[in-house]
């Protein structure tokens, strides 16, 4: 089961529940009415931005949306015994994070130091190891 058909189940059980039609939600949300479809039948993986728009025109959470739809992979997964596809067991990989940096963070946490780089000579190693975000490397330029 791919995440983008899960997406569009939950998002057309919920259009259904308001006995709501693709047209009007379609132009609530200011999305055309065939992508919206492609959506509801997971051809179409949504940008966030989409995803947001089609929730904000159902009048509910995006969180509400996704927590459905962590459920349902999650119970995908217990029912498969943790394979995504035929024969392809599922990967757990862990931060790309070292200990030395994180023993680093917790010290400068114990004595109120900022933990974000202060420069971007400082952030740009962190960001290619996955410890800081996009943002904070702009910030920090």
């Amino acid at each position: 089961m791919l995440l983008r058909e899960l997406l569009g189940e939950t998002l057309r059980r919920r259009r259904r529940a308001q006995k709501r039609t693709l047209r009007d939600v379609s132009k609530q949300a200011n999305v055309s009415l065939g992508y919206l479809s492609e959506i509801e039948r997971g051809h179409k993986e949504p940008s966030s931005e989409l995803l947001a728009s089609v929730c904000g025109a159902l009048q509910v959470r995006l969180s509400e949306v996704l927590a459905e739809v962590s459920h349902e992979v999650a119970t995908h997964e217990k029912r498969d015994g943790g394979v995504s596809a035929p024969g392809r067991p599922v990967a757990v990989l862990p931060l790309p994070r070292d200990k030395e940096s994180i023993e680093e963070q917790a010290r400068r946490r114990r004595h109120g130091l900022p933990t974000a780089p202060t420069s971007i000579t400082q952030a740009r190693p962190r960001h290619r190891r996955g410890e800081v975000t996009d943002s904070v490397v702009r910030a920090a330029a």
